[in-house]
């Protein structure tokens, strides 16, 4: 179990506490399919913990797993009770537990294993960091966060002077695209304004694909303030190619850090789109969260975070249409 719990934070992006992880199996194949998490109720209550056991449940059997491995992060007043609601739930569902473990302070305990050779009461020590599995991860790039506030603070907006110069750098692009709208008839003007926010959009994607990234606040500003219209972020949405989705992330997060609370829902519903492309829910998650909170009812942000907690796979994330679908559906 060792190795398994070596790679449980690569997977997630962090190092689960207090937290119910799930890792859904392909036993033929030997790999895994899927994991996600739960936090703990605390306090613990029978509510709760049947809710996430349930859920976890049908997220396995919607994606026909018959085999998994759950391991909850904590002291046992708080594992304990989810544990088994998980254990009840699964069996209900024939799905195989393969082991259920308890992870505390360096050790980890089965609720399946008695026998105390293998099992002892006090726990058996592991170093998930300092196992060839979590290195190898490492070196390919999966990385894992402290925890997912540190996740979290990665998506966090800028503050302090940058905050302030965004500020009066989204007031100058707002006076840009009123100055176009206002140059033609209304049909005229927004289409000069829808023009130029693709345009720009198109370009900033091409600069970070070629290594590049974008620092000029007016231009992150004009990206912000144009990228809201549905036109302009339905054709960024579609050029979301997977096989940038590492470049994508990192646009999307800089317009999310750097865009004032009332346009982040747009880059933010990209940069969630994206991380699930790549297989990063709890990453997707939490830029669906920066979207919610600036815009409760975003649709986009919805639809991705009912997606998500479903545990639909990256290859669901497929793009909605082409650019040129895009254009001409708007056109209509």
């Amino acid at each position: 179990m060792a190795g398994f719990l070596a790679i449980v934070p690569h997977l997630l992006g962090f190092h689960p506490d207090r937290s119910m992880v799930i890792v859904g199996l392909d036993a033929r194949r030997g790999r895994v399919v899927l994991a996600f998490r739960y936090d703990l109720p605390d306090p613990p209550e029978a509510a709760g913990s049947n809710d996430i056991a349930e859920h976890a449940a049908a997220v396995l059997a919607k994606r026909r797993i018959k085999t998994a491995i759950a391991a909850g992060y904590g002291p046992g007043r708080l594992v304990t009770p989810v544990a088994e609601s998980v254990r009840s739930a699964l069996a209900g569902a024939r799905i195989g537990l393969r082991d259920l473990l308890r992870v505390e302070d360096g050790r980890y305990w089965s609720y399946v294993c008695q026998d105390p050779r293998c099992c002892p009461a006090e726990g058996v020590p592991f170093d998930g960091a300092g196992h060839p599995a979590a290195t190898a991860l490492d070196a390919a790039g999966m990385t894992a966060r402290a925890d997912r506030a540190s996740l979290a603070a990665s998506l966090a907006p800028l503050d302090g002077p940058v905050a302030e110069s965004m500020a009066r750098a989204t007031e100058r692009a707002l006076r840009r695209a009123e100055d176009l709208a206002a140059s033609g008839s209304a049909r005229e003007g927004r289409r000069l304004v829808v023009d130029a926010g693709r345009a720009a959009i198109q370009e900033a994607i091409g600069t970070y694909r070629d290594g590049g990234r974008i620092t000029d606040h007016d231009y992150l500003a004009w990206l912000t303030v144009t990228l809201p219209d549905l036109q302009v972020r339905d054709d960024a949405w579609a050029r979301m190619e997977p096989g940038f989705r590492t470049q994508h992330q990192l646009l999307w997060t800089d317009l999310v850090r750097h865009a004032c609370q009332r346009y982040v829902p747009a880059p933010a519903s990209l940069l969630a789109f994206t991380a699930w492309q790549a297989g990063e829910g709890a990453l997707a998650n939490i830029a669906i969260a920066r979207a919610l909170a600036a815009d409760p009812g975003y649709s986009m942000a919805r639809l991705l975070g009912q997606a998500l907690d479903a545990g639909l796979p990256p290859s669901a994330a497929r793009l909605p249409m082409t650019p040129e679908e895009v254009e001409a559906s708007y056109g209509g």
